[in-house]
């Protein structure tokens, strides 16, 4: 298969893990911003985890140079255009792009102005390329449940804007769930979709706890089931959606190496998965690299990749017009 040329679907991408080097660079000189070195090869260095990385908290230590670029609202308007620029470019048809609002407020900016920001760069990408999308809001677990609360209640005004989602993410640690049902609740009662990064490092009952405490209708990651029977049944019995990064599982150390990954399985005993970059930068990877990693590890069939596209259609956060456009694009393919 020519995933060069085949359409492509992305539900699980961070912003601030996905910034080009030379973007990084010239907002810096721009904005006064220190940066360890200012030539695009050193920074591409600071700002990308290596394969045999220790572990994820080492991976989320490469986000400290991105979040000094994007405290402005022309920085932030401008990550979003590329990196939907980027995606488009490699026949991503379609991207949902999540990001914590609260990590970019130390210049003043609010809520509202960093998510109008976001969605401004979002909507400028789509009025010039084939591609459309949407933003999923993110709580940081390090943070408290009051300033997730927050990030629901500003949020607000964008659902149907723009926004669609509520995500939990940053270092995981076993029953997070419990911390954070309130605000989750509310973000449901709102109207958010929501989808919850668990199981990523070596608890599968978090992704049990996702499911059960906090309505999560996709996971982010989900390696872990494979170690916890209860999650595994409760997200295949419920069509709980895995949002799987393979490139990123490898070097956070959820798995090993790529054949130990767990996604060609899961997706041949019913469950639903998808293919997703993570972090375009961080893992120095794209949606064509990580599928052909998956086919090739596992003699992935083109009947496999259209299940596969079509899981992400329909587990996607879109509107039903934009969901029949994107089947489309496949519909024809074979």
């Amino acid at each position: 298969m020519n995933f060069a040329e085949l359409p492509k679907i992305e539900l699980h991408c961070h912003l601030d893990g996905s910034l080009r080097p030379e973007t990084i660079i010239d907002i810096a000189q721009k904005e006064g911003i220190s940066l360890p070195s200012f030539i695009a090869g050193e920074i591409q260095k600071e700002i990308t985890a290596p394969i045999n990385c220790e572990s994820l908290d080492e991976y989320l230590e490469k986000f400290a140079i991105p979040n000094l670029v994007m405290q402005s609202k022309e920085s932030l308007r401008r990550i979003t255009f590329e990196l939907f620029e980027d995606a488009a470019q490699e026949k991503v048809k379609y991207m949902e792009v999540r990001f914590a609002p609260l990590l970019h407020t130390n210049k003043g900016l609010t809520i509202d102005e960093i998510v109008q920001s976001v969605i401004d760069g979002m909507r400028e990408a789509e009025s010039r390329y084939d591609i459309k999308g949407n933003i999923i809001l993110s709580c940081m677990r390090t943070m408290s449940a009051e300033r997730a609360f927050e990030v629901v209640e500003q949020g607000r005004k964008f659902l149907g804007k723009g926004v669609v989602a509520i995500d939990l993410c940053a270092a995981e640690e076993e029953g997070f769930c419990h911390t954070f049902v309130e605000p989750i609740k509310l973000a449901r009662k709102y109207g958010y979709r929501v989808t919850i990064h668990a199981g990523e490092t070596g608890i599968g009952k978090n992704v049990l706890e996702a499911v059960q405490l906090l309505g999560a209708e996709r996971i982010g990651h989900g390696v872990f089931i494979k170690d916890c029977p209860e999650a595994y049944q409760i997200v295949k019995d419920q069509q709980v959606v895995l949002e799987m990064c393979p490139t990123s599982n490898v070097q956070t150390k959820a798995v090993s190496t790529f054949h130990e990954h767990p996604i060609y399985h899961f997706h041949k005993d019913g469950i639903k998965v998808t293919i997703n970059t993570d972090n375009r930068t961080v893992s120095d990877t794209t949606m064509e690299k990580e599928c052909t990693i998956v086919a090739n590890e596992f003699h992935l069939s083109l009947e496999d990749y259209h299940q596969i596209y079509l899981t992400s259609v329909e587990a996607s956060f879109a509107d039903p017009q934009t969901k029949e456009r994107l089947k489309g694009y496949i519909a024809g393919i074979g």
